[in-house]
């Protein structure tokens, strides 16, 4: 393999035109001969024992010379990028230049390299900090969740009100005709959640354990497209009634529920949390605002490729909450009615957005000189294993020593751009009723390239834009803009 020239195009790709030998290619060749001999049938041989020669013979000199160029070409340019030290953000387009012999080939492969970025001002800047502050009403809000998860259901020997849960038999009819969906057994249905068809729960409420009795309901126009505006009839039993046993907010209920022993502490506790929370929240808002500014302010081609594989990577995220929730992504789409390539298109100008701030992350790293040492890493695995409950070598197993050193450098290039800027208070914004609010408290969205994607129990590790050079692990699927020679015919 040699380099016959490598060029620089706009948008930051690099056209590299890249020659393999006749000793390489031949290499090629011999192997697609035995790759393909066992599917190729010559008369008074049995199949994969015909020569090679024979084969050329009656096929042509190029039948393997397809098989042999996809044999070899990927190889070839591996070692041009790797010799021309080239870091490469996307899988090349590849057309051969002129005819393929005996002697070798030549093809030209055009590829986006990682561009070159010219940061503006991210020292001294100023944005916009979320004040916290925690209500009294914010740890009721934390006790109110603490005492749901506590409240036990105890069965009730009276008729059924709102809040309560009635265990139900039911089965719905249209016409005299069961529908599909309209039957089930022992439902635990919560009275007043509206989890059902309007007017179902409230026909429910005043009914007692045995009692049996026909409801009617008529489906809203905007329900499923079978049973949309249709009156059913169903036929309804009460199993059982059960109420909520709320526990009382004493000290006890504090020991029960914490390593408290008075409800004072625990109250005390939960606004410390609640604030550490709402401090981090804040942080990560002021951090954020801080970066968007020192990302629209670099001077950067980027390439696309770089922005549509932070988009792809935006909707492989999307896709996994979906799942997450139990719904198939497929299933999802159908329901609403979307479609995925507008959900790709759409996700392009966030990407964008997230792709400026990872090179100005990694920029900032560059200019500052940041390096990471080995108990640095070694303190972030600890924390991680202990923040998801894992031991330090599990989570070495989901996470790599670059991506931790990634995050490591990337946290260091924040701080240096927080610590030098200046937190403002939030713009109050007009209410409609003319009434001022505090503006509303920015997302606390990361700054950094993707998070690990290893399942809700992995830790995840942000990573910088500095991507490595991806040649080494898989064969990108080139899109080749060129015919194959007519030889391989």
């Amino acid at each position: 393999m040699s380099v016959k020239s490598c060029e620089k195009l706009e948008k930051n790709e690099v056209a590299l035109t890249i020659e393999v030998g006749a000793e390489q290619f031949e290499a090629a060749v011999e192997k697609a001969y035995y790759e393909k001999r066992k599917d190729i049938r010559v008369p008074g041989f049995r199949p994969g024992k015909a020569p090679r020669q024979l084969i050329e013979k009656m096929y042509g000199e190029g039948v393997f010379y397809s098989d042999a160029i996809d044999n070899v070409w990927f190889d070839a340019y591996k070692s041009a990028i790797e010799e021309e030290k080239l870091q490469i953000v996307g899988d090349p387009k590849v057309e051969l230049v002129g005819e393929v012999t005996k002697d070798g080939f030549t093809f030209k492969a055009t590829v986006p390299v990682y561009p070159e970025v010219t940061l503006g001002q991210y020292k001294g800047l100023s944005a916009a900090k979320a004040e916290v502050k925690v209500s009294a009403a914010d740890v009721d809000e934390k006790l109110k969740e603490l005492t749901d998860r506590n409240t036990r259901l105890v069965s009730a020997d009276r008729e059924a009100k709102n809040g309560d849960v009635a265990v139900i038999d039911y089965k719905g009819t249209e016409n005299g005709r069961a529908f599909e969906g309209g039957t089930a057994e022992n439902y635990s249905l919560e009275l007043g959640s509206g989890s059902f068809v309007p007017g179902f729960e409230e026909q429910v409420v005043g009914m007692k354990a045995g009692e049996e009795k026909d409801i009617d309901i008529t489906f809203p126009e905007d329900y499923h497209k079978d049973l949309a505006g249709k009156a059913v009839v169903f036929h309804v039993k009460v199993n059982e009634v059960k109420e909520k046993e709320i526990p009382a907010l004493d000290d006890e209920f504090a020991k029960d529920v914490s390593e408290f022993d008075t409800l004072k502490d625990l109250k005390a506790d939960l606004k410390k949390k609640i604030t550490a929370e709402r401090e981090d929240a804040a942080k990560q808002g002021f951090e954020d605002l801080l970066m968007q500014q020192i990302a629209d302010n670099i001077t950067c081609d980027v390439p696309d490729a770089m922005v549509e594989t932070q988009a792809k990577r935006f909707l492989d995220n999307f896709r996994t909450q979906i799942q997450s929730q139990g719904i198939p992504y497929e299933q999802y789409l159908k329901l609403t009615k979307m479609d995925e390539n507008k959900l790709l298109e759409d996700a392009k100008e966030p990407a964008l957005k997230q792709v400026r701030v990872d090179l100005a992350l990694a920029a900032i790293i560059k200019e500052e000189k940041i390096e990471v040492t080995d108990d640095e890493i070694e303190a972030e695995y600890k924390d991680l294993a202990e923040k998801y409950g894992m031991d330090v070598e599990t989570v070495k197993k989901y996470l790599q020593k670059d991506a931790i050193e990634d995050q490591v450098k990337s946290r260091k290039a924040i701080a240096v751009v927080s610590e030098s800027a200046t937190a403002t208070k939030p713009e109050a914004k007009k209410a409609e009723d003319g009434e001022e609010k505090p503006a509303k408290k920015p997302a606390a969205k990361k700054t950094t390239a993707k998070k690990a994607e290893d399942g809700e129990k992995k830790p995840a590790a942000k990573k910088t834009a500095a991507k490595k050079t991806e040649t080494a692990e898989k064969k990108p699927a080139a899109k080749k803009t060129a015919k194959k020679t007519e030889e391989s015919k």
